[in-house]
């Protein structure tokens, strides 16, 4: 069986560990199901081949691709370009694609949609998404109700729906929540694979980033600790199960 390849793009070591926890947690994975690169710290191989994975999951992370480039720290201007290189063949041969987040805003800059902060910022917290007619009929979205909360907080996010993708999930704040290109790429503004405790976490380690005051730090993390967001994990689960057997 071949592996997920999991992509993460946190500087922080803490914040990274957390983040894969939550995706073997939320995903239904045993680390021998994946393989995992920090790609702050080493990059992509250049013999990588994709087809040697079931799919790639691409985490979150505090760069915004939007920013100048003169703004980027070099680490993150490393990283963006890693994942940039591959997004080519990932859209070009649909394969098996999960952007959370940071991954949202990559797939759409690299569809030459617009990413920016003109509109539709969100803090952390939990907000109601609702499914499309396109939503409701994806098999990545089997099993979920009408209308969800999730867990979200960006500074940046797609404007427009990207040439060749499909809207499958919407909210009052931001509306391309999540997206399809093809039939396999998928990307998501929230966080599929977070919970209240994940979120705590990031909330004091990103506390200084610009995401909100950083004296509101202990009421967000009481918000998103009491925020029932059980729901939005499946999405996670669902593709993990669909192309598990690749």
């Amino acid at each position: 069986m071949k592996p997920f390849l999991i992509l993460q793009l946190r500087p922080e070591p803490d914040a990274s560990d957390n983040e894969y926890e939550a995706f073997l947690a939320k995903g239904g994975l045993r680390p021998e199901e994946t393989r995992r690169i920090r790609l702050e710290r080493e990059a992509i191989p250049a013999d990588l081949d994709l087809a040697d994975f079931a799919g790639v999951i691409v985490g979150g992370g505090p760069g915004c691709i939007s920013d100048p480039d003169e703004c980027k720290p070099p680490v993150e201007k490393k990283i963006e370009q890693e994942i940039l290189a591959l997004m080519p063949q990932i859209t070009q041969q649909d394969i098996p694609f999960m952007g959370c987040c940071y991954g949202i805003g990559i797939l759409a800059h690299h569809l030459g949609a617009r990413v920016s902060k003109e509109a539709y910022f969100e803090p952390p917290g939990a907000v109601a998404c609702t499914l499309t007619e396109a939503g409701r009929a994806d098999p990545v979205m089997s099993g979920l109700p009408e209308q969800f909360n999730t867990l979200v907080g960006h500074k940046e996010a797609v404007q427009d729906l990207p040439p060749g993708c499909t809207h499958l999930l919407a909210s009052a704040p931001c509306p391309f929540q999540m997206i399809r290109h093809g039939k396999n790429v998928y990307a998501t503004q929230f966080h599929p694979e977070a919970d209240g405790e994940v979120f705590a976490v990031r909330i004091e380690i990103y506390k200084h980033k610009g995401y909100f005051p950083p004296e509101t730090a202990a009421t967000l993390t009481e918000e998103v600790m009491a925020a029932e967001v059980d729901t939005a994990p499946l999405i996670l689960r669902n593709f993990v199960e669909r192309y598990r057997g690749n």
